[in-house]
This record gives C-alpha cells, structure tokens and sequence, in this order.
C-alpha cells in the first residue's frame, strides 16, 4: 500500500532525453527562473552543463526539487529549486476548478497542464528560489539553472511532478477527487415497509391454489435512486456502477411508459456520449474515471474528444453532437444572411466555411435542423470548444 507520505516523494534517476522544454508548461517553468536571473552567462553555463548530463538524480517533495550537479570540480554540488506549497484551502479551489470543468479533467487524464490552472499552479516570475552549496553567489547560479533546464524536461512527461512541488502527490490527489465524487453518491435508503400489494406468508401456504396475480402496479413519476454501492478493490467501481443504474433505471421507466426505447437507435459512439454527458464530472476524477477511459477505448477515441463530444451533448442532444462532428454545405439564405446580421450587432465579421462562420477565438455553427451553435477557442489555437445553448438566431446564439 502507498501511504500518503510515500506518494509525496518521487525521484527520477534518468530524465528525458533533449534540453529544451516540448511543452507550454515546460517553457513557462524555465521562463519563471530566467526571467529574474542578473547573468546570462551563468544561463549559458548551466544549459551547457544540462547538455553534458551534469545533473544526476533528481528528487521531486512538497516545495522543493533536488539533485546533486556536478561543475568543474570532482565533488559535486547539492542544488534545489524551491516553489510554495499550496495550504489545504488554496488545493480546495484548484480541486473545485478541476472537478467542474471536464476540459481541465480531461487535460489532466492526458498528462497535460489545463489552461484554466495555469496562473494558479505554474511558478510566477521570481517564485522559484534557487539555493546551492557552491561559493558562487549568483541568482542563480550556473548549477541550479542546470537543474531548472532539467526539470522542465520531467515536467514535460508529466505534470503530476508539478502539482507534487505544490503539495500533492499523484494519488493522494486522485483519490481526494474520488472521495468528494463519493459523497455526493451515497444515498441514505429509507427504513419503510414496501409500497406493493402482498399476500402474508401464512395465507398463501394455507390456500389449496394459487391466489390470483394483483393488479400491475401505477408506473411512477421518475425513475428512483440506486443504491449506494460500498467500494472494494476487487469489485467495479462504485460510482460507474452507480451511473449506470440510473442511466438504465431511465430507459427502463420510459419503455415502461411509452413501449420504446429512447436510445435504441443510437450508435456506439452516440451513446457513449450520451453516457458520459449525464454529469459534467462523470467518470473524470479519481477512481471513477475508469468508466470514462472505458467510454473513450471502446469508441477508439481519446478522453478529449469524448469530453468535447459530452460538452456538445449537453449543449443540445444528438444534433449538436452532430453538428460537432459533421460538416455540411447549407443552401443560400440564412445562412448568407447571418453575416450581415452579426456584422450589424457589432459583432464583428465573420469568415464562412461550410456550415461555418468563424472569426478569431468565436464560431457559429449551423445545424441542419437551422439552429446556431456557438463554439469557442483560444486565441491562435484551432481548439473549439461548445459554448452555449442553440438559437435560431445567429446573433442571439452568440451573444448568449
């Protein structure tokens, strides 16, 4: 078993091939420790000590990172970069932010820094300190640049080792997600007699035939609550199990009401993200992410697309996923109206491409049932994301 205190240290005896930081976040971390650095010359010293593999093991805890680095002398230096460890009521917001924004969960089960925790989680200029047992007083010095350059490159592979220099270690951080997931699932189950028609038990043995089978029962008003599911390593994951039910006490309740399935004709795809939709953290933190990577493997597609494809779902049903998936040429009208209409509300002019207005990081989509979608992205990045609630108007989709 991996205690809480065992998971709060990690250390890396080799560290990724290449120098220079491959991600957004790796280049953020070395330009945090550069940005206050008074020589450049010392910069230079230690991307060239980092080249030669000067640094040796490195050691990542709570608020500091550590490796011995080896200069011109035989015996080597110990260096560290120390950054603030979060208090438990600043890693109470980043676990909010993470648990309510399935872009940021789904970032995170890609090994990827989401962008909503950047200003919070990555170093700020000045906030890394370096410190070494080297005579040269430089800040920093040449050894602790190397080690920053080196350190960039972990951060790359994985962002976990960030978030551990901020307290947290990898499970530790999982299974904290799991329990607040938890809390919410479990249901108190009322102590009542059952609401059936019954026979007792002794007047049914004492009777010579069978009694006659009671009325069918009223269907209800909405499907009832699962239980709560106890949680045991060797059994599926409760809180899967747990949607599950649901999703299926749903269908159940409206083939009892209305003889057809309302899901039936759904393909594999659709309906794993129908599936996934159902709540805007199902199946992304801790141990119930299990169902959701299980939704993405059986459909053959990444957790990303099938969080976006959820984000479309919830934001109108199979035709906004449709949307979301499949280009189209709409005939003349309204949709060559719309851009004069966009343009009138001050909204700025819009770029056509297919069944596509776009301009900047704002798109409208148009559906073929003649309702807009608005999309959003990041500046200079092609990323869109579903934004609101469809419209028949194009002005009002957007403005929403």
């Amino acid at each position: 078993m991996i205690t809480a205190r065992d998971d709060r240290r990690r250390t890396f005896e080799t560290v990724p091939a290449g120098l220079d930081a491959k991600t957004w976040w790796g280049r953020a971390w070395v330009a945090a420790l550069e940005a206050r650095a008074h020589d450049a010359a010392r910069l230079a010293r230690g991307r060239t000590y980092a080249t030669e593999g000067h640094v040796e093991a490195v050691t990542v805890t709570p608020g500091r990172i550590v490796a011995y680095v080896r200069g011109s002398k035989a015996r080597p230096y110990r260096t560290e970069l120390s950054l603030g460890a979060f208090t438990d009521a600043e890693w109470a917001e980043v676990l909010e932010v993470v648990a309510a924004e399935p872009a940021a969960l789904a970032a995170l089960l890609e090994r990827e820094v989401p962008q909503s925790l950047a200003e919070t989680v990555l170093p700020g200029a000045g906030e890394l300190v370096p410190r070494c047992s080297c005579p040269d007083a430089g800040r920093p010095c040449k050894h602790a640049a190397a080690l920053c350059y080196r350190a960039a490159r972990l951060l790359d592979q994985d962002p976990f080792v960030l978030l551990l220099l901020r307290g947290r270690g990898e499970r530790e951080l999982l299974d904290e997600l799991a329990r607040r997931n938890a809390a919410h699932a479990a249901r108190e189950q009322p102590d009542a007699a059952p609401d059936f028609p019954g026979v007792p038990a002794r007047a049914a043995v004492a009777r010579t035939g069978l009694p006659p089978l009671p009325a069918p029962l009223t269907p209800p008003a909405a499907a009832g609550l699962p239980p709560a599911y106890p949680a045991d390593p060797a059994a599926p994951d409760p809180l899967a199990l747990d949607q599950l039910a649901t999703d299926a006490a749903a269908r159940a309740l409206a083939l009892l009401t209305t003889g057809a399935d309302p899901t039936g004709h759904l393909t594999l795809w659709q309906d794993a993200v129908r599936l996934a939709s159902a709540h805007h953290t199902a199946g992304l933190t801790g141990p119930a992410r299990v169902l959701y990577r299980d939704l993405a493997r059986a459909t053959g597609r990444s957790t990303t697309e099938l969080a976006r494809a959820a984000a479309a779902w919830r934001q109108g049903g199979l035709p906004a996923l449709t949307v979301l998936d499949e280009p189209w040429d709409p005939p003349a009208g309204p949709f060559d109206r719309a851009r004069p209409a966009l343009l009138a509300a001050g909204l700025g002019s819009f770029r056509p491409e297919r069944n596509r207005l776009t301009a900047r990081t704002r798109q409208l989509r148009l559906g073929r049932e003649g309702l807009w979608y608005a999309y959003e992205s990041r500046a200079d990045d092609e990323d869109w994301w579903p934004a609101a609630a469809p419209s028949p108007d194009p002005v009002t989709a957007l403005s929403r």
